[in-house]
């Protein structure tokens, strides 16, 4: 595994793992840091392919109480809309099937935006209530998509945007339609953490795994800081690490 800092004053610290499990092994200590740095910590948590292996080193380290999760308040990132929570593809499935069933966390402190919400302005607002009255999210774990959104902060979302609701674009519903059965299939709207709360984090790890990622990742790390693509705004963060394996970070210059 290989680390260097950016040739940048502002951007992220890079580190490239030679293998899935090194990956897994290396952001399941970043959690493990900071659970034992402070057990109640708050996390905000992705879904996606992308951290299937994390969750699965964490719930063994979990089992083998190298950590626990028992005091830990956890947000997600984004819900579709419109989807009942108990979907095959929702993301409240997906945490549970990956990580909350395996590990010792108390639900009643786990968070996921209700895209069934009779009002949905008022349960982003509700969401962001809930962050701050925890003092805010000690560490956000995000994944970046094809067109470069964190969450589902598409290109154009506003850096200082909060927890709403948003139309997924094609490319986002693209990368669901597997899980949906066809692209059609997937619903139009989503509830996401906006950029502005993601940014307010303490700590933020962004994951990526693939070639497929590789163009989107070197724009990110070291393009231009744009609202074109969202993940670059993590450059002007304070405390970002950027996890990744050889081919997502093949196309950066400073993974040469």
């Amino acid at each position: 595994m290989t680390e260097k800092p950016a040739d940048r004053r502002s951007a992220p610290t890079v580190v490239v793992a030679q293998s899935p499990d090194e990956f897994a092994g290396a952001v399941a200590v970043q959690v493990k840091r900071q659970l034992h740095a402070r057990s109640s910590s708050v996390l905000a948590l992705p879904t996606g392919q992308t951290p299937i292996g994390v969750y699965a080193e964490l719930s063994r380290r979990c089992r083998e109480e190298e950590i626990s999760f028992v005091d830990v308040r956890t947000f997600n990132l984004d819900e579709f809309v419109g989807l009942p929570a108990d979907h095959p593809a929702s993301f409240e499935t997906y945490m549970m099937a990956h990580l909350f069933s395996h590990i010792d966390i108390d639900l009643a402190k786990v968070h996921i935006p209700n895209g069934n919400a009779a009002n949905l302005e008022q349960e982003c607002r509700a969401y962001e209530r809930e962050i701050a009255a925890v003092g805010g999210i000690d560490l956000a774990i995000v994944g970046i998509g094809a067109n470069g959104h964190i969450a589902f902060n598409e290109p154009g979302t506003p850096f200082d945007s909060r927890t709403r609701v948003i139309e997924l674009t094609t490319s986002s519903k693209a990368a669901h339609a597997a899980e949906f059965g066809g692209i059609d299939q997937v619903p139009e709207l989503a509830i996401t953490m906006g950029i502005g709360t993601i940014l307010q984090s303490r700590r933020i790890v962004l994951l990526a795994l693939g070639a497929d990622k590789a163009e989107i990742v070197a724009r990110a790390i070291e393009g231009p800081v744009t609202t074109d693509v969202p993940a670059s705004v993590l450059q002007t963060h304070p405390n970002v690490l950027v996890m990744l394996d050889r081919a997502a970070a093949a196309n950066l210059h400073i993974a040469q």
